[in-house]
């Protein structure tokens, strides 16, 4: 199948969220392939856990991470000290390891690219970030170092389209990939009627960006209208945004809705099969959708953003819903359609987790990127 047998793998973080699931899943496939696979990431964590249970080696090393913080006159300095220490480190590991090709996982890792070309090695990005929103020229300069890579994967047409729109040149070497998502074996059915409150779950970052305000929002308007409602926000917030996460706590306290904070969990299969419907109401593009998929294969309703990837993502089933984003009013209407129409929605879930198995089964996406990636040079 291939000629390429050292596979070195680039991450620029060690948590257990979308983009990270994803390296993981890509980790496996090219162990199934029996190639000998090396990751790169700056710090420990939860996946660095994960990679090596799935037979990789991993290194931590100094890397630059392109973070907002950092592109900014007081975070230059770093962003400066980042690039030197991580040049040198990637220098360094690439003589080590002597890899047949170097798998750079996001757009925020921009020296691997570049130094894999210098180095003669061959070099596949992986892109999970698009917003067509955002300014053109600063789109264009995140994925200009990625030209500098043999092939691109993307996780989206509506990623292709945005890298396209910013950086016709390299859409030229770009091949879609949709996400691998892994479901349960046999994921509990929903309730047969919805005897007491709906239970709506949100899951992600809790983040301005991501909505969870707008599902308490929601709530609240359900409220109002004689609806009872609870709500689970499963998630976490990065550092330096607890102010957010007190600004939810203070907006729930005042709603009048039940909120549970459950933090941040590895495994989110428990709390989908306690909830009666999924909420993804990003304000912001989405280059797809993990969470969307999850809650169709975990035989849940979803109501997700009417907006970028999460079109791609949520669309074309028969349980889910798509709203305007940073819209409460539109996501409580959907809500209550769905207490209307519990019976029908409840029969179509199985047709949807069907459907979502076919398109994301981890192990076709494992077989597609190991199939990109690991081709001779």
């Amino acid at each position: 199948m291939t000629n390429a047998r050292t596979v070195l793998v680039v991450h620029p973080g060690a948590e257990m969220f979308g983009s990270d699931r994803m390296l993981l899943e890509s980790v496996i496939g090219f162990v199934e392939s029996g190639a000998r696979v090396v990751v790169a990431l700056p710090a420990r964590g939860m996946l660095d856990v994960e990679l090596r249970r799935a037979g990789a080696e991993v290194v931590i090393i100094p890397m630059l991470v392109l973070r907002k913080v950092l592109l900014s006159f007081r975070g230059l300095p770093t962003l400066f000290r980042d690039m030197f220490r991580g040049l040198r480190a990637s220098w360094r590991l690439i003589s080590r390891v002597r890899p047949d090709v170097v798998y750079v996982s996001t757009i925020i890792i921009p020296q691997w690219p570049l130094v894999a070309r210098l180095r003669g090695i061959r070099a596949v990005s992986h892109v999970h970030e698009a917003e067509a929103s955002g300014n053109r020229l600063v789109n264009a300069l995140l994925y200009l170092p990625h030209l500098a890579a043999h092939r691109t994967l993307v996780n989206s047409r509506f990623s292709l389209d945005t890298i396209s729109h910013a950086l016709p040149a390299l859409t030229r070497r770009s091949v879609v990939v949709y996400n691998g998502v892994a479901s349960p074996e046999g994921p509990a059915a929903p309730r047969d009627s919805l005897d007491g409150p709906l239970h709506v779950l949100y899951i992600g970052r809790l983040s301005p960006r991501k909505g969870p305000d707008v599902v308490i929002d929601a709530a609240a308007e359900l409220t109002r209208s004689g609806r009872d409602v609870r709500v689970t926000l499963l998630g976490a917030v990065f550092a330096g945004y607890e102010w957010f996460e007190d600004d939810l706590r203070r907006r729930a306290a005042e709603s009048g809705v039940q909120v549970d904070f459950a933090g941040f969990h590895q495994t989110i299969w428990p709390f989908l099969e306690q909830a009666d419907v999924l909420t993804v109401p990003s304000r912001v593009d989405e280059p797809f959708g993990n969470t969307a998929v999850e809650g169709i294969l975990a035989r849940r309703p979803v109501v997700a953003s009417d907006s970028s990837g999460l079109r791609e993502a949520a669309g074309g089933y028969p349980t889910s819903r798509l709203v305007p984003a940073d819209d409460p009013q539109a996501l409580a209407a959907s809500l209550a359609e769905i207490i209307d129409e519990w019976t029908t929605v409840r029969g179509g879930v199985d047709e949807s987790r069907r459907i979502a198995l076919e398109r994301h089964a981890p192990e076709r996406y494992r077989a597609t990127v190991s199939g990109q990636v690991l081709v001779a040079s």
